[in-house]
């Protein structure tokens, strides 16, 4: 699989970085959207651990961005994209978060019985199922258990979904498992946060009330750490904004308006 995609014409001054991790492909609706305004890349992310990734966007932004950038990372994606505003903040002009998952653990704890809550009980014996299938070390290819508990996590993620198409390419769980872990570590240590004050340009936060991840897990913490912070709620929206039925047309003018 190709590491990149682009939409729109050159100069490419944006890159949407999509989440998973072991996802690649979720955020090309966001592009081509976008690609109406500016030239857009689209990486994919295909190595299996979190510094990998992250020289794989150095280089796919050094190779073909007009830099400095404006990144915008959603769900692991805006993790992504804040560690690497950190590490190169002479790559990226600007950073949106869309999102973006709690950035100190203790904002992480009711994520999951959120969403189970939230499901019937049909749904929670199928994710318990899928669950069981994730961590049997037995089983070496978890890819379709994995791609599977992705859409059941959707759905409970959404607050009112427009029609829509999955356009995820391919699902990964080794890389899911590799580099969350990773990303884990980092958080729960509180390097992750800290990253934010290596960061020099201006960053946006938009997320969903609906949103399992609470709001207030990326809007506390990142107001502590960042200079030029900027926090946008939207009403009646969940994990994905694109696809929901009240919040896509606000997200997109709130996305293109940020970009000029």
């Amino acid at each position: 699989m190709k590491n990149v995609r682009f939409y729109g014409n050159k100069p490419y001054t944006v890159a949407v970085v999509h989440g998973g991790p072991g996802a690649p492909g979720e955020m090309a609706p966001v592009a081509r959207e976008l690609a109406s305004v500016t030239g857009v890349m689209e990486p994919l992310q295909t190595v299996a651990s979190l510094d990998g990734q992250v020289a794989e966007l150095h280089d796919v932004l050094e190779e073909h961005g007009n830099l400095p950038v404006t990144l915008v990372g959603w769900s692991w994606g805006a993790w992504l994209s804040f560690i690497f505003a950190a590490r190169y903040p002479s790559f990226v002009r600007k950073l949106i978060l869309i999102a973006s998952g709690p950035y100190e653990e203790k904002y992480a704890e009711d994520i999951m019985p959120t969403r189970l809550n939230r499901m019937t009980e049909k749904q929670r014996a199928e994710v318990f199922r899928l669950s069981e299938i994730l961590n049997n070390t037995l089983i070496e290819d978890k890819n379709a258990a994995f791609a599977r508990l992705g859409e059941m996590i959707t759905i409970a993620d959404t607050y009112e979904s427009l029609p829509y198409e999955s356009e995820v390419l391919e699902s990964r769980y080794d890389i899911y498992d590799s580099v969350w872990r990773g990303a884990n570590e980092l958080r729960d240590s509180g390097k992750l946060l800290e990253f934010g004050r290596e960061i020099r340009c201006s960053v946006i936060a938009i997320h969903g009330d609906y949103d399992p991840r609470p709001a207030e897990g990326v809007r506390v913490p990142l107001s502590r750490v960042l200079k030029n912070f900027k926090f946008i709620l939207l009403e009646k929206c969940g994990h994905e904004p694109w696809i929901e039925k009240s919040a896509r047309d606000k997200f997109y003018k709130i996305l293109k308006n940020e970009l000029e």
